[in-house]
């Protein structure tokens, strides 16, 4: 019987690019930022690494879509190294792919690492998925569909199934982006860095009613990488207080959404799902009192807020009274984007699973500085890609080694 992967796989370093408008260097530097100190932080050779894994979306660093650019740029000794994609869990699909290889006993030390340079593409907000080879599917479901718009209608189902006033969802949402850009401009790593007001986001014009400009996050570059071994490894190399993965779940929508009337398009049947899977993998019985900090998918800051009931944190239809309570800002019960989240990071999409994996990372080895938290003791990542009506949702549960 499947017993999951918890506490068989340590994660013994990490790295993460400044996130940004980096004109100045290409895909292949942000790569060699992130490893360089990611495989300081490991304090292991790169001969010691037996396999990786390459998380990129587009196309900014093809060739032939393979993993090449990946093992050339970092000049990995002739090991095996796999390219993946899957919308905007590209990035934990890179880390899932490492545990996993990990606690096979495939390889005992494996890298994962997620890069995009999204400003490369010229897009304002993300490329498109139309095309003969990449998006067909979603050009003929959704042929005049936009992010901003498909969320748009997220919030508004949202709103009328739990008779939510407008103003009282305009004003959540908005304290939403105020605490993750208050939380960003204490990180010199986010792309925005300048802490907003509440009245500022709900005077800001709009750009899918009700979602005004800060409630959409931006467009940026980065990289960000992690190095996972077994736990007895870890110690064999001398690491000591060291993380380890608690779950790694992943749930994709079936077309259910779409073909069924069950679905008020109020909230994401996947991340439900994938949550429960996650608990049970960790042994979590209680996610509101146990879990102590999050770094979830907010793409779009009605996201955040609806994920924290997909997530089984906060009562349907009662996630925007927890976030006018302050439940998730920094000094709050369970803070949630504490290094200001896609919302001041930006999403380029192969980076952005690993990013938020490697903030916990940082809390649980007290590297936080002013964002530092106390005592933190399980973490949680989930990243959302596609529609509401059609997506990817990974879930990762990590904290402290015991024993």
């Amino acid at each position: 019987m499947a017993t999951g992967i918890k506490d068989k796989v340590a994660i013994i370093g990490m790295g993460c690019t400044r996130f940004g408008e980096r004109w100045d260097v290409g895909a292949e530097e942000l790569m060699v930022e992130a490893f360089e100190e990611c495989l300081t932080d490991a304090a292991v050779e790169r001969k010691d690494i037996g396999a990786a894994w390459l998380g990129t979306c587009f196309d900014s660093i093809n060739v032939g879509k393979s993993a090449l650019p990946l093992s050339m740029t970092l000049r990995l000794p002739m090991i095996p190294v796999t390219r993946v994609e899957n919308f905007c869990a590209t990035g934990t699909e890179a880390f899932r792919g490492a545990c996993y290889a990990v606690a096979s006993g495939a390889y005992d030390i494996c890298l994962a690492l997620g890069v995009e340079k999204l400003k490369d593409t010229g897009y304002g907000g993300l490329p498109s998925f139309s095309g003969s080879d990449s998006g067909s599917l979603t050009w003929q479901w959704f042929p005049n569909m936009t992010a901003p718009g498909a969320f748009a209608q997220l919030a508004s189902a949202y709103a009328a199934k739990h008779k939510v006033p407008d103003q009282d969802l305009k004003r959540a949402m908005a304290h939403v982006s105020a605490k993750s850009h208050a939380n960003g401009a204490l990180n010199p790593k986010a792309h925005l860095r300048k802490a907003v007001t509440v009245e500022q986001i709900m005077a800001a014009p709009i750009i899918a009613h009700p979602l005004g400009l800060f409630d959409c996050c931006g467009v940026s570059d980065g990289a960000a990488c992690a190095i996972v071994t077994t736990p007895e490894m870890a110690k064999k190399l001398g690491k000591k207080d060291f993380i380890t993965v608690k779950a790694l779940q992943l749930s994709l929508s079936s077309g259910e959404e779409m073909g069924y009337n069950d679905w008020d398009g109020d909230h994401f049947i996947t991340t439900s799902k994938c949550s429960e899977q996650a608990y049970k993998e960790a042994g979590i019985t209680n996610p509101k009192q146990e879990i102590s900090m999050m770094e979830v998918h907010d793409c779009f800051s009605i996201t955040e807020l609806i994920t924290m009931e997909d997530l089984h944190i906060s009562e349907r239809g009662k996630a925007y009274r927890d976030v006018m309570e302050g439940m998730f800002d920094r000094d709050g019960k369970i803070p949630c984007q504490v290094d200001g989240g896609l919302k001041c990071f930006g999403h380029p999409i192969g980076a952005s699973g690993l990013r938020m994996l490697y903030e916990l990372y940082l809390q649980f080895h007290g590297r936080a500085a002013e964002r530092q938290l106390e005592d933190p003791k399980y973490g949680l990542t989930h990243n959302l890609g596609g529609f509401p009506a059609m997506n990817v949702c990974s879930i990762s549960i990590v904290g402290k080694h015991e024993g």
